[in-house]
């Protein structure tokens, strides 16, 4: 650390500018703290490839969340120019873009929706699969961001999409991908035969580099079962991560709209890269929150994830004052009124009204045994 401070304090390429020393200066406190926090955070849920790689990204959570705070206090002009500040490309209105204006099913409509952004899509979704674990759960996540885009389209036109590219392409064709290859890289972790060997017990050359490959894959797989059915705290737990996920999703297409990044911009990559990489132990300590029952705590990735995609929604409401004046259609409030009461009502039906219901029938059968005896 020493000696990066120090090529970047006296040899830097850099020319000697108040903006690229002020970039700088942030650069190399933004080093130091990562570093600390890689020698010196606590460990975490997972030790491959070593878990102070697993402190690194805690510490970077940390960077993160300062950052969100500092953004939390600007206005909109200055977040903007903030963006600029670090990109002068930025700092400039985007064009509306809406995807639902010729919707007619014909190949030449679909094929002008396919761009690199498919890819993508498949790819974040193998991601996030890789997270979750659970096939039925990925399917309700993805179902429900694309209601979220319908309830959510009357703020954001990057939202109105045709109906086939919402179901078809983005759901079956995207989706299914990302879910299909991520389940079946669950399945081969879960089935495999773990054996690790020391690299100095391994007397050949290609052991030795099969062995430092090995290093960057799973020491184990636990394969994640959420049974949201099984007692209503799993139910709860179940529903916070399907929100949060949501919630997480949704705040990357409200910042780069109310900031005035663009899709392709390197910064919206940036930020989908780290939440993958808070989401891997955040939803690992919520997994053993919920089932493990000698784990009373819950994480510290849990806690800094919470508060990043909480900071990252009181930044766009803050942003937002004065952007979005079209109220929500009364079917959008209709759905979700609806959709509130079944999910209230689903606990009292599952986990009060069928014990009790159970447990009388029970009764009633061993009184009639009782009677024919």
């Amino acid at each position: 650390m020493i000696l990066a401070l120090i090529y970047m304090a006296f040899f830097s390429p850099v020319e000697d500018t108040t903006v690229n020393n002020t970039k700088l200066g942030i650069l190399a406190a933004s080093l130091c703290f990562l570093v600390f926090g890689l020698l010196q955070f606590r460990d975490g849920p997972f030790i491959r490839p070593h878990p102070a790689i697993w402190r690194l990204v805690l510490a970077m959570g940390v960077l993160y969340q300062m950052f969100l705070v500092f953004l939390l206090f600007q206005n909109p002009s200055d977040a903007r120019q903030l963006m600029a500040y670090w990109d002068p490309s930025l700092g400039k209105p985007l064009p509306d873009r809406s995807y639902a204006e010729n919707c007619s099913l014909t190949w030449e409509n679909a094929k002008n929706q396919v761009d690199i952004f498919v890819l993508a899509h498949a790819l974040g979704w193998f991601g996030k699969t890789l997270i979750i674990r659970d096939v039925w759960l990925c399917w309700i996540v993805s179902i429900m961001f694309e209601v979220m885009e319908y309830s959510l389209q009357h703020q954001l036109n990057n939202f109105a999409e045709c109906w086939w590219d919402h179901w078809i392409l983005d759901v079956l064709v995207c989706n299914w991908l990302g879910i299909y290859i991520g389940i079946k890289t669950c399945e081969y972790f879960e089935m495999k035969q773990y054996s690790w060997r020391g690299i100095r017990q391994i007397s050949t050359y290609r052991g030795k580099i099969q062995r430092t490959a090995a290093q960057f894959t799973p020491h184990s797989w636990t394969k994640f079962e959420w049974g949201p059915t099984k007692s209503f705290r799993n139910y709860l737990g179940v529903l916070v991560v399907v929100m949060v996920i949501l919630v997480c999703e949704l705040n990357a297409f409200y910042l780069k709209y109310l900031l005035w990044i663009p899709p392709e911009h390197p910064l919206v990559t940036y930020r989908l890269i780290i939440m993958f990489l808070f989401g891997i132990p955040s939803c690992r300590e919520a997994y053993d929150y919920l089932m493990v029952p000698t784990n009373p705590r819950i994480g510290t990735q849990i806690w800094l994830m919470l508060a990043n995609i909480m900071t990252e929604v009181l930044i766009c409401v803050k942003l937002s004052e004065g952007e979005f004046t079209t109220p929500a259609p009364q079917s959008v409030v209709y759905f979700w009124t609806a959709l509130g009461i079944l999910l209230a009502l689903y606990p009292i039906y599952q986990f009060w009204l069928v014990p009790r219901l159970s447990s009388t029938t029970s009764h009633r059968d061993d009184q009639c045994h009782a009677k024919d005896n």
